[in-house]
């Protein structure tokens, strides 16, 4: 009987050979429906029908999963379909939700008691902290523990709506450019083979002069306002009055550290040792990493004093959402992947024409809008795989030869999350907080006017500085 249960789930789940892969040269474009539907669910669902969303976001996502995988099974076998999710798992999905957990949860038990006054200099210095921060605790982590300081700082003046906004431009996006940690896009980079520094050596100059250009714009501008009259309640109406800070769950600092060093171990530490999962490779240090950061999440859990938890709002409902959607996208995107990587051979030759020249190199402007204004209303973190394999998809290559392209790509994936509120995950999470504050923040089109008179011209600057 056991044998007869092996051998079936071998036929499954090959594990002496690998299954077959997707050829994306014999892929119509009709299978990248799924994953288009996916990514336009999230946008627009979340904004037309908000109370559906929040209740059956994550059947959504299995249905248009399931929407791929049923006829990818009748297709070309279920081998080839259960093969495509096992590695998407295994190899990507479930490091990546491991990591951003670990970040959530200690982030999250990081809470800043008392209350500064909100000059100029001081909200200046607090978003450059926050920029700061997001690439070492993430764009999530970092919103989540500076915005209620922020707001309470501020809460005695009538215009705020621009420091919630230019929060969301800094540390909700540009702040996490430098490391793998700071943003979504760039961990599946490392995922994919790109060294830990390579960003910090390769889009330290284009994070610099765009974070340096917003917090003088923002500095000038709140400086503005400041100096209003009639911008500040009197003393005695101070919601929040001056106090000193004090921060409860400091024990997370050193738990922030230990997960800064488990994925600095991963990507330095090649142990040359593999265990096959159903035809995927687990490396050694990946598989160690992975188990200690579940610890670091446990440990932070228990070790947390409640009232941190609770001073911070936390709960699980973000990590939910995000859970429950990329196990969607991971799924959704393996036949997109596939056609990128075919080429001019491929359904989207059209997309491949248009970023290279016609000797077939790379045009990095081309890459850097691409990538930018998809991810403005798409998620990310995909949209940045998709241009990442439109590339080649070889990560010895992109960080050498095409370093100035992968670049291109990464800028545009972290910084034009920007753009709209459903760019990236924290907007919607600070937006929401600001409003349950008392800020009457702009709608969606209304922010997109913030962001196309302040952020467009910068990325205008940047195309001619670093992407020409």
């Amino acid at each position: 009987m056991r044998a007869k249960i092996l051998a079936g789930m071998a036929g499954v789940f090959p594990i002496a050979a690998y299954a077959a892969e997707l050829d994306g040269g014999q892929l119509s474009v009709w299978w990248a429906v799924p994953f288009a539907g996916l990514l336009l669910s999230i946008a627009f669902l979340p904004l037309a029908a908000p109370l559906f969303w929040h209740h059956h976001f994550g059947k959504i996502s299995l249905a248009w999963a399931l929407a791929f995988l049923l006829p990818c099974a009748a297709v070309f076998g279920i081998a080839t379909a259960a093969g495509g999710a096992v590695h998407a798992f295994a190899a990507e999905y479930i490091p990546f939700i491991i990591l951003l957990t670990s970040l959530f949860v200690v982030a999250g038990g990081i809470c800043v008691r008392g209350n500064l006054r909100g000059t100029p200099l001081l909200n200046t210095g607090l978003l450059a902290l926050g920029t700061v921060l997001a690439s070492f605790m993430g764009t999530t982590g970092a919103s989540m523990l500076m915005i209620r300081p922020l707001i309470r700082a501020n809460d005695n003046r009538k215009h705020a709506v621009h420091i919630v906004v230019f929060f969301i431009f800094l540390v909700a996006n540009a702040g996490g450019s430098l490391t793998p940690l700071g943003d979504p896009p760039l961990f599946l980079g490392f995922l994919k083979g790109i060294d830990f520094f390579w960003t910090v050596k390769h889009m330290f100059w284009e994070a610099l002069f765009l974070c340096t250009s917003l917090l003088v714009i923002f500095y000038l501008l709140d400086s503005y306002y400041y100096r209003n009259r009639e911008e500040q309640l009197p003393p005695a109406m101070d919601p929040t009055p001056d106090s000193a800070l004090r921060i409860e769950g400091k024990v997370n600092f050193f738990f922030l550290a230990a997960i800064v060093g488990l994925v600095l171990m991963s990507g330095f530490w090649k142990s040359g040792v593999t265990f096959p999962v159903f035809g995927t490779d687990v490396e050694l240090q990946n598989l160690i990493r992975d188990v200690l950061l579940i610890a670091v999440t446990i440990a932070s859990l228990a070790l947390t004093p409640r009232t941190a938890r609770s001073g911070n709002d936390f709960s699980w409902g973000p990590m939910q959402e995000v859970a429950k959607l990329f196990a969607g996208i991971f799924i959704t995107i393996i036949p997109v992947i596939a056609m990128l990587r075919a080429g001019e051979d491929g359904a989207f030759s059209a997309v491949v024409r248009a970023v290279t020249d016609n000797d077939g190199q790379p045009i990095d402007a081309m890459y850097f809008w691409a990538t930018g204004i998809l991810s403005s209303f798409l998620d990310n973190a995909p949209t940045y795989l998709v241009f990442f394999n439109t590339a080649g998809g070889d990560p010895a290559t992109l960080m050498t030869t095409l370093a100035s392209t992968l670049a291109a790509i990464s800028c545009g994936a972290v910084f034009m999350g920007a753009n709209s509120y459903i760019g990236n995950a924290p907007n919607l999470m600070v937006k929401a907080i600001a409003e349950e504050r008392g800020i009457k923040m702009p709608s969606f089109f209304g922010y997109m006017a913030w962001s196309c008179i302040v952020l467009v011209p910068l990325f205008i600057a940047m195309t001619f500085l670093f992407f020409r």
